[in-house]
């Protein structure tokens, strides 16, 4: 028998999902060749040990995420919460390289284009996937609540943004989730964004909780290690003298990992739920993958209770990682703090 995974109300008044999620980009971009087959299979099986939050953008293969999920989408849509983006615009450049548009214009064309291409009359969460500080949040806000209003989305999200910035848009509208990198190896956002979260009643969700794959031990070097086309070869993180260093610094979740007779991956994830006690508001967390296996591990890590001194074997860890999140970090919320 499948044991499900729990749930949690994702904001105030949001909709009801699985404590973990799924981010589906990997699925058919940035990570190199897929196995078609077996991530449609993956989606299936995460829907099967109750994963509901199923998460994609328009920027994700410029459309072609999202036509990806269309079919599993139609196959469930009643079973499941579906959340993309907007803002990037990776039509010029080498694929990676992008601008960020959050034009009131550009919001109702972007959102047009992203139910065309699932096949669907709602998008249950539509976020902000980047900020534009040249274009009030409010503008950005009040259109994306238009957007509510016309029947197109039923709640709203941001992502990378500011604590000053989650309160501008939540007076406009209410936001249901923030969508931040939040993991071991990424911590920011714990000083002003999660605590104004918490007060606001707005949901997080972390994405690349596993801190896209380093977490788990799957690689070290990325220049060295991952294939021409995985955009991780682009993260300092990842490359150069801080991919061994960062490395290093995985001892204490493998440890850990060994009382629970768990991967690295799994006390990753184990350690992100812990924060929705530590600050008092839901965490949903998004790892990626698109293999069964995987998605199999990830959630069983929701079963597991850290101690409060395995809480501190790991407390410093973020605090030591070196290199930036991306090469270009002018589109973070750190850029704007």
């Amino acid at each position: 028998m499948t044991q499900r995974i729990a749930t949690a109300e994702l904001g105030t008044g949001g909709p009801e999902v699985g404590v973990q999620g799924l981010g589906c980009m990997g699925m058919s971009w940035a990570y190199g060749p897929t196995d078609t087959d077996e991530a449609r299979a993956t989606l299936e099986r995460a829907l099967d040990l109750g994963v509901t939050l199923f998460d994609t953008a328009d920027a994700y293969g410029a459309g072609e995420n999202e036509r990806f999920l269309a079919p599993f989408v139609a196959a469930h849509r009643d079973e499941i919460v579906l959340a993309t983006k907007f803002a990037l615009d990776f039509s010029r450049g080498d694929g990676y390289r992008r601008t960020v548009n959050n034009d009131p214009a550009y919001i109702r064309s972007a959102v047009d284009a992203s139910l065309g291409r699932l096949g669907v009359d709602t998008i249950d969460l539509y976020y902000m996937h980047r900020r534009d500080p040249n274009v009030p949040i409010e503008e950005s806000v009040g259109a994306m609540a238009e957007l509510v209003a016309a029947g197109k989305v039923k709640h709203l999200g941001l992502s990378e943004v500011t604590a000053a910035e989650l309160r501008a848009a939540h007076a406009v509208h209410p936001i249901a989730a923030v969508q931040s990198e939040w993991s071991l190896f990424c911590r920011d956002l714990e000083t002003a964004v999660v605590p104004a979260a918490a007060e606001l009643g707005v949901a997080l969700v972390p994405y690349s909780p596993l801190g896209r794959g380093f977490l788990t031990g799957a690689f070290v070097h990325a220049e060295k290690e991952l294939g021409e086309n995985d955009f991780r070869r682009t993260l300092p993180r990842f490359t150069g003298d801080n991919a061994a260093a960062n490395a290093a610094l995985l001892e204490p979740v493998r440890a850990v990992a060994a009382a629970h007779d768990a991967t690295p991956g799994q006390i990753a994830l184990a350690w992100l739920d812990r924060q929705a006690d530590v600050f008092g508001l839901p965490v949903v967390p998004i790892p990626g993958t698109r293999r069964r296996t995987r998605v199999e591990e990830n959630t069983a890590g929701t079963r597991i209770a850290l101690t409060d001194e395995e809480l501190r074997l790991l407390e410093p860890i973020a605090a030591q990682v070196t290199g930036d999140r991306y090469a270009d970090m002018s589109n973070t919320a750190g850029s704007r703090e």
